[in-house]
C-alpha cells in the first residue's frame, strides 16, 4: 500500500469514524485541526511534511477530505458515524441517482431499501461509472437506480455534498430498480 494510500485511509478514519484514536478533536461540522492531524500523522510514521497532506486531500479519487479556506482545519465530506453536522445544502436531485452494492446485500436492499447503516446518510452516485466503482470495493458490482425525482416529490430530502455525492436519510424499495448488466455498461 502506498503512503498515500495509508494516509487517506487513517484520515478517513480518524475523521469520519474515530477521531479519538488519533488525539483529534472535531467540532460540531466535522473540522478538526490541521496542526493536530499533522501530529496525528507523524505519530503513526505517516507523514512529517504538510505537503503530503495536501497531496493526499488533492489527489483522492473520490475527493473525501477538504481543506478550509485558510488551510488551519480538515475534514472528511461525508461517511461519518460521528456526530456532525455538515450542512450540506438541501438540493433537487437529477431524475436518477445510482448505488453500487453487491450481490449478497440485494435481497435485504429489495425488502428494506437502502439504509445509511453506521453513517448518518444513504451515499448515492450521480451516474452509472461512479456507482459501478463504488460497488466494486466489495466485489462485482451490482448497480442499483434510484427513482430521486420521485422520491423527492413525494417529501423525501436530498443534500449534495461538496464532492458531487447525493445523500438521503433512507430509500424505500419501492424507488430502488436493478439494473441490467447491459444497462450497467
Amino acid at each position: 500500500m502506498t503512503d498515500s494510500r495509508k494516509i487517506s485511509k487513517s484520515l478517513s478514519y480518524w475523521l469520519r469514524h474515530r477521531p479519538g484514536a488519533a488525539g483529534l478533536a472535531l467540532d460540531g461540522a466535522g473540522w478538526a485541526a490541521v496542526a493536530e492531524v499533522m501530529r496525528a500523522l507523524a505519530a503513526a510514521g505517516l507523514a512529517d511534511r504538510l505537503e503530503q497532506l495536501h497531496e493526499v486531500v488533492a489527489e483522492s479519487d473520490k475527493n473525501r477530505f477538504e481543506l478550509s479556506a485558510d488551510g488551519t482545519r480538515i475534514r472528511a465530506r461525508q461517511g461519518h458515524s460521528v456526530a456532525v453536522d455538515l450542512d450540506w445544502p438541501v438540493t433537487k436531485p437529477p431524475e436518477f441517482l445510482f448505488h453500487g452494492t453487491v450481490e449478497r446485500s440485494l435481497a435485504a436492499i429489495l425488502a428494506d431499501g437502502l439504509k445509511a447503516m453506521k453513517r448518518h446518510h444513504v451515499h448515492l452516485s450521480p451516474d452509472v461509472a461512479t456507482a459501478a466503482i463504488v460497488g466494486l470495493r466489495r466485489g462485482p458490482p451490482v448497480i442499483l437506480r434510484v427513482d430521486a425525482a420521485k422520491m423527492a416529490a413525494e417529501g423525501h430530502i436530498f443534500r449534495l455534498s461538496g464532492n458531487g455525492v447525493w445523500l438521503t436519510d433512507h430509500v424505500p424499495p419501492r424507488y430502488i430498480e436493478r439494473l441490467s448488466e447491459a444497462a450497467q455498461s
